[in-house]
């Protein structure tokens, strides 16, 4: 079963780090059960922007994989389907859960849609694309840009659009994540 979710609000108190409110961030299932991302209790978790009607679309493909291979170490690969680019992405949460489990066999976290540019831009994008370091601070440019977040909630790494899942550069960067 395809856990959805959607971001309702960061949490954060003055004492607690940016990268302590990024876990803390509450959730909600699209059965409306609440949740943070730190619940998941994962060492490593791979943040990505998701599109259906896009050319990098098949790319559910090799996240998938990517999952299925390190999911048992402590990899969470959680997806979040936008409209943001190109309106590649119009379908309700329904069709959206549909169309990934049914041609991809997506068997990892999916939220309801978001917004990762603009004035609605979500906490968890806010964060990713403000309150990074460089390089991986900055605007997301497309569909399927990702970012490998420790089980502390720090970033390490971002990946554009084009670097595929089970890519060599990808793949060693979880890797080194999870140990």
């Amino acid at each position: 079963m395809i856990l959805t979710l959607a971001f309702i609000a960061a949490a954060s108190s003055g004492e607690k780090t940016m990268s302590k409110a990024l876990l803390d961030t509450t959730v909600k299932t699209i059965d409306g059960e609440q949740k943070t991302l730190g619940s998941f209790a994962a060492k490593a978790f791979l943040v990505v922007n998701t599109a259906s009607q896009c050319g990098y679309t098949p790319q559910y493909d090799g996240l998938e994989k990517l999952y299925e291979k390190y999911k048992a170490k402590g990899l969470v690969v959680i997806g979040f389907p936008s409209n943001d680019f190109g309106a590649q992405e119009p379908g309700s949460e329904k069709e959206i859960k549909e169309f990934c489990k049914v041609r991809y066999g997506v068997t990892f976290p999916l939220s309801s849609k978001v917004a990762t540019k603009g004035a609605a831009k979500t906490p968890l994008y806010k964060y990713l694309t403000e309150e990074t370091p460089a390089p991986m601070k900055g605007d997301i440019k497309w569909n399927f840009t990702k970012f490998l977040v420790n089980g502390k909630g720090e970033v390490l790494a971002r990946f554009e659009p084009a670097t595929e899942p089970m890519s060599a550069e990808l793949t060693a960067a979880v890797e080194k994540a999870l140990q």
